[in-house]
C-alpha cells in the first residue's frame, strides 16, 4: 500500500498524519520546529474555525491553533485510523 503524502492543510477533521518535512525555511520553519512540528510525529487533525482560518490540530498530547499558510508548509503522510 502507498502513503499518502499531503500537506498538513489537505488533511480533514478527524484524519491524522505523521510529518515528512517542514518544506519553509527562515522564521516560519523555526517558529514550527519551537512548536513541536519535527519529522515523526504524528498529527491528529481536529477542527477549522468557522470562518476556514485557523485550523486546530493535537500533537504530542497539547493543542495547537495554526494559520492555513503555516499548515501548508508542513508535508504529512496520511494515516490510516
Amino acid at each position: 500500500m502507498q502513503a499518502t503524502q499531503v500537506t498538513l492543510k489537505d488533511l480533514r477533521p478527524g484524519e491524522k498524519g505523521r510529518v515528512i518535512s517542514i518544506g519553509s525555511k527562515g522564521p516560519v520553519r523555526r517558529r514550527l520546529v519551537d512548536m513541536g512540528i519535527t519529522p515523526g510525529t504524528i498529527i491528529h487533525f481536529r477542527k477549522v474555525a468557522p470562518l476556514g482560518d485557523p485550523i486546530e490540530v493535537n500533537l504530542r498530547g497539547f493543542e495547537l491553533s495554526l494559520r492555513k499558510n503555516e499548515a501548508q508548509q508542513v508535508v504529512v503522510e496520511k494515516l490510516e485510523g
